[in-house]
């Protein structure tokens, strides 16, 4: 299929640090879409000006996207064919992209990604660190109670853990971790990644806390914590348990839902517990 196509949202991942990451696709891509919407129209502009790329570019952040997106949604509606870019990586994780998106597919409007760097997959697959099952956080809340409760949640996560954190606010995040997880929680924190200086600094939050704090951390920073010692199931008391499943059947739940919810607090098996359940009915 002859690309790009009109009428259609098209998300392009852009380079993270070195720009010979680009796809052959992306490339011919961006040159041939009718507009690029992208957050700096004067970084997206060097990147395309250093391919011999010139486009309309359109600024679209966090800031002016109530008022772009019915723009963009327009223009896919004039039959233009419209690529959003972000300042690095794929558009749409940690940045306004989501809500363009979001809008395009309700308004019945085709979107397609073209594949591209990511600094949270490159970060995870390069830690070391267990990435069959892992959480994204990107960038968490500012401060406050909800800063608190996503770090206390992520202490108790047993999956690894992606954020991504500013330089000056890189050391505070790591103090807050260790308060939550432990000095010796593992960790690797990417900085610079696919640039000449790319660096990945641990093995535990307390080493990774003592090289940044004699080193000033620069550069947008991707952290890559390992998740919390799997917890052991409680012992198994039938009376007790099936005492728990009762009260949570007096609350409203069903047996097959009592059952699951005491399995995510106890360690038992769902199956094991619905069956002491029905015992007692027995």
């Amino acid at each position: 299929m002859k690309e790009p196509s009109p009428g259609v949202l098209y998300l392009v991942g852009t380079p993270i640090g070195h720009r010979g990451d680009l796809s052959p696709r992306a490339q011919q891509l961006l040159a041939a879409v009718d507009r690029v919407a992208c957050e700096d129209t004067r970084h997206s502009g060097l990147l395309l000006h250093g391919l011999g790329i010139q486009q309309k570019l359109i600024s679209f952040h966090q800031h002016n996207q109530q008022q772009r997106i019915p723009e963009l949604l327009q223009a896919l509606d004039d039959g233009e064919a419209v690529a959003l870019i972000s300042d690095a990586g794929l558009p749409g994780i940690s940045d306004p992209g989501e809500e363009l998106v979001a809008a395009t597919r309700a308004a019945g409007r085709t979107v397609i990604c073209i594949p591209g760097p990511c600094a949270a997959t490159t970060a995870l697959v390069s830690s070391g660190l267990p990435s069959g099952r892992f959480c994204f956080e990107g960038f968490l809340p500012a401060k406050g109670r909800e800063r608190q409760q996503r770090l206390a949640a992520i202490g108790q996560e047993e999956r690894t853990s992606v954020l991504y954190e500013a330089p000056h606010r890189l050391l505070q995040l790591l103090k807050e971790l260790i308060e939550h997880c432990g000095a010796e929680r593992p960790v690797q924190v990417a900085r610079e990644l696919t640039k000449r200086h790319e660096q990945h600094v641990g093995p535990t939050l307390a080493a990774a806390l003592q090289h940044f704090s004699t080193c000033k951390p620069q550069g947008e920073c991707t952290v890559v914590l390992g998740g919390a010692p799997a917890s052991e199931p409680e012992a198994w008391d039938a009376d007790a348990l099936r005492a728990q499943l009762q009260q949570l059947q007096a609350g409203g739940l069903s047996a097959s839902d009592a059952a699951r919810e005491l399995a995510s607090r106890s360690g038992h098996s769902r199956r094991e517990l619905y069956a002491l359940l029905h015992s007692a009915a027995d």
